[in-house]
């Protein structure tokens, strides 16, 4: 029986020992704004009244932001300059 998203953000979140508050900051990390409320009706049974599915983009976001409350932003690239032929060439 396969995973379903809501499933895969528990576990994450368990296994990080994450709480809400934390959670909303590793959205803000790649400017997504979420709600406790939206939180809260993820983290619900299924057959809950006021459970919600965690779509692929909510998982991609909180992944992402995870990535980057893990490791760290990404440092700049370094631009290499382009070649510049000599005069004498």
């Amino acid at each position: 029986m396969a995973l379903s998203n809501n499933d895969v953000f528990k576990k994450l979140r368990v296994a990080h020992k994450l709480r809400d508050d934390d959670i909303i900051k590793i959205f803000e990390l790649v400017d997504f704004k979420v709600t406790k409320s939206e939180l809260g009706a993820i983290f619900r049974k299924e057959d809950h009244p006021k459970y919600k599915e965690c779509g692929d983009q909510f998982l991609r976001n909180f992944l992402n932001g995870l990535i980057i409350h893990l490791r760290g932003p990404l440092p700049p690239k370094k631009t290499d300059k382009p070649y510049k032929k000599n005069k004498n060439e």
